[in-house]
């Protein structure tokens, strides 16, 4: 008799091995990374989920702390072909149920066909399948994790300084360390707010750039973080990654959708319309910005054309769907936050017309 079981929407129920013991329920996705697994594992964006690893041996280096993207493990659970027993241990550690000896290309076939759907997962002793779906029964879809936000936010304001050159107020809607660390490296204070920061308490920061951070879940549900963009367009320059992207499309009147696989992984081509080039970038995204509103699409994903980067000139904005910050990836797109902080530089963008 099998020690774990999973449940999927599809009806079927999956015999695996245990690695760390326990009871859950979310969203099953995956992600094509080989390597990246300690800053996937702590990426916020991944909050309600369950992450599939397609590349069957996760563990081969270790963990280390030094790697980690936030405070804690997001994923809900965790699975792989063969996790190792450090990975094993420390997800256990955490707390969160960890399962393999499964035939993950299966899995991941399933969830390209069939699109992300809801599972359940049990691992441990005297566990049964009927376990597993009950697990799956009170799993809920995405967009209905309305408070998504503060599950993943910080509880107050800090500041992580640089070297005082610009001063960035960055809403944390699920912010990857990465992001702040490359802000600092550029000479940037970085003030990182709650997503439900009121908007005098952004004005009183007096920051050079509004940075709208990544984040799990459906841009729908961050009214406030939406709100923040509305009220500084054309005072501020500002700036979205991945979520934030799509927060900022939807402040200027565009649109988004849920997307059937996302992207996950370190390897999506991106094409920038201007120049032609392509880069390899690292992404983690169930939701797209299907129409962009008032802001021009400047880079799209080589594989299906959805928006990866818009911009305002005229407005001061730029946005990338992928995670510049290279954490983990490829380094192609480092230039971003160069190109967010010479917008602080720049003179103040032209106010909006009414």
């Amino acid at each position: 008799m099998s020690d774990a079981y999973i449940a999927l929407a599809d009806g079927r129920v999956l015999e695996a091995r245990c690695r760390a013991p326990g009871r859950t329920r979310g969203e099953l996705v995956f992600t094509t990374a080989y390597t990246g697994y300690e800053e996937s594992l702590t990426d916020p964006s991944y909050e309600e989920q369950v992450l599939t690893f397609s590349y069957p041996l996760i563990g081969n280096y270790g963990v280390r702390a030094d790697r980690f993207e936030s405070g804690r493990v997001h994923p809900r659970a965790a699975i792989a072909r063969e996790f190792t027993e450090s990975v094993a241990t420390w997800l256990e550690s955490e707390g969160v149920p960890a399962i393999d000896h499964i035939e993950t290309r299966d899995l991941v076939t399933s969830i390209r066909e069939e699109g992300a759907m809801k599972c359940g997962i049990v691992a441990g002793e005297d566990v049964t399948p009927e376990d597993a779906k009950a697990e799956l029964a009170e799993c809920k879809a995405m967009s209905d994790h309305v408070d998504i936000g503060s599950q993943v936010t910080t509880p107050e304001s800090t500041t992580h300084l640089g070297d005082g050159s610009y001063d960035v107020a960055l809403i944390d809607c699920g912010a990857k360390g990465s992001i702040i660390s490359s802000l600092n490296e550029r000479g940037a204070d970085v003030h990182v707010l709650p997503c439900t920061v009121s908007a005098e308490d952004v004005a009183e920061i007096d920051p050079d750039v509004l940075f709208i951070s990544n984040g799990p879940g459906d841009p729908a549900n961050f009214t406030n973080a939406q709100s923040l963009v509305e009220e500084f367009a054309g005072e501020l320059p500002i700036a979205g990654i991945c979520l934030g992207q799509q927060i900022v499309a939807r402040a200027f009147g565009g649109d988004t959708e849920k997307m059937a696989f996302g992207h996950r992984g370190v390897n999506q081509p991106v094409r920038d319309l201007d120049s032609g080039r392509v880069v390899m970038t690292t992404q983690n995204h169930g939701y797209t910005v299907s129409e962009p509103g008032d802001l021009e699409v400047k880079q799209i994903n080589v594989n299906d054309d959805t928006a990866e980067g818009l911009a305002s000139e005229e407005l001061g904005i730029i946005t990338r769907q992928y995670h510049p910050e290279a954490n983990p990836g490829p380094h192609d797109s480092l230039d971003f936050f160069d190109d967010v902080l010479a917008m602080a530089e720049a003179s103040e963008p032209v106010a909006a017309s009414d």
